[in-house]
């Protein structure tokens, strides 16, 4: 069994789990079989749990010194998105120690985080220590899709299994980032939902050289015109709020909220944590129409990623429907809605109290995640989730990049840090 993070992380980067969506992808069984493994080797008795072939969740809960205090649940997802190796200038799947970083699909999206928790939990057994209160433990499958194999099954199917769990962790948050010689660290306490849909115009098929005002192509690309020309309003929710403020006054920022925009513009690289985040967005990803050149098609669909920030989305769903006009009718492939966890609680309060223990000039911060994660499942059952993967980065070091990128991989110390960080949390 492997005991340093290191190795462990390398170990799972070497499980093919590649995730190609529409329930297409290599499984996460053996990885599954081998965090099971590790578990019991720490003593933590592991549930293993296949929602389809291969498709495989893991679940264990460990006793809290304090079992009548609400449970922790932290959660992770054992799946990734495809990698093509012809880009990567190492095997993506190879889990090589490179020039102080561990490389493979997964590094950071979150393969790190398993290794660093059951790195946490082997200490723990070999000092005879436990946490102050339960842990629940889910390590998911097909987070990289949609969930309906992972962690909307499990709250589906087995959501007795979250009994007594309050609050959650789980990935997006705890990373450092440099800004202008401070190191912000965000924390998710908040994500935008996903409401993806798909619009669809009819009308009259005909040979392409004839005239027709009834064509369905022209009309979707009217209404997608008018989609992508809809001015979002600036919508400050509770965590974008305080991410403004705070980091507005630890870089000395003079921060205006009636121009949230100018305000933004002066945070420097922290305005990529932000700027995606204070309005709704709806981007046209998919076009498809006709199947000749000289055929004018008898129908044309498009789909769009809309993300929703929290308590927005009527508003949002009401200007689509403006812009689509009497043409084009919209129907939801995914409908996700946003979610958001308080602040100002002593859960946050203990993850700032962590980082700062192991970096003393850490400005901690709440964010709103600009996409989703598997918190809207466990949202569901009335959990409060945040965004909480510890890591410390070096400097130069493109965080966001990682996750989906080329050549994704994640600093050797930043994953001794996390573990420190992870053990100093998940104890008190």
């Amino acid at each position: 069994m492997a005991e340093d993070v290191v190795d462990l992380c390398a170990a799972l980067l070497r499980f093919d789990t590649t995730n190609h969506g529409r329930g297409e992808a290599a499984g996460e069984r053996e990885a599954a079989e081998f965090v099971a493994a590790h578990l019991d080797a720490a003593g933590v008795r592991p549930t293993l749990l296949e929602s389809a072939p291969r498709r495989a969740n893991v679940l264990a809960r460990v006793p809290g010194a304090e079992p009548d205090l609400p449970a922790l649940l932290v959660h992770a997802h054992l799946d990734v998105v495809p990698a093509d190796p012809a880009e990567w200038a190492v095997p993506p799947f190879a889990g090589v120690e490179r020039d102080g970083y561990l490389w493979g699909r997964g590094a950071v999206d979150m393969k790190d985080m398993i290794a660093m928790v059951l790195t946490v939990l082997g200490d723990w057994a070999r000092q005879g220590r436990r946490p102050r209160r339960d842990l629940v433990l889910a390590f998911v499958a097909d987070e990289e899709d949609r969930g309906h194999l992972g962690a909307h099954w499990l709250v589906d199917r087995h959501a007795d299994f979250f009994a007594g769990v309050t609050t959650a962790i789980g990935e997006s948050g705890g990373y450092s980032y440099p800004v202008d010689g401070r190191r912000v660290y965000p924390v998710g306490t908040a994500e935008r939902g996903t409401s993806h849909l798909r619009l669809t115009s009819t009308g009259r098929a005909g040979h392409g050289s004839r005239r027709n005002d009834d064509n369905a192509v022209v009309k979707l690309l009217a209404a997608l015109a008018r989609v992508g020309a809809i001015e979002h309003p600036v919508r400050l929710t509770p965590a974008v709020r305080a991410f403004i403020e705070r980091v507005g006054a630890a870089l000395d920022v003079p921060v205006d909220l009636a121009d949230v925009d100018a305000t933004i513009a002066r945070f420097g690289p922290a305005a990529k944590l932000v700027e995606n985040t204070v309005r709704n967005s709806t981007t046209p990803t998919v076009l498809r129409a006709g199947y000749k050149v000289n055929v004018i098609p008898g129908s044309a669909t498009a789909e769009l990623d809309v993300r929703t920030l929290p308590g927005t989305t009527d508003e949002l769903l009401a200007a689509v429907d403006r812009a689509l006009g009497p043409d084009v009718r919209r129907e939801f492939l995914a409908d996700e809605p946003p979610v958001q966890a308080p602040i100002d609680t002593p859960w946050f309060d203990a993850m700032a109290a962590a980082l700062r223990a192991e970096d003393p000039d850490a400005v901690v911060v709440p964010y709103c995640m600009g996409g989703g994660t598997d918190a809207k499942a466990f949202h569901r059952l009335g959990i409060d989730c945040y965004g909480f993967a510890p890591l410390s980065l070096p400097p130069g070091y493109d965080y966001r990049a990682m996750p989906h990128g080329v050549d994704e991989r994640v600093p050797v110390d930043g994953l001794r840090f996390g573990v420190r960080v992870l053990d100093r949390f998940l104890s008190s």
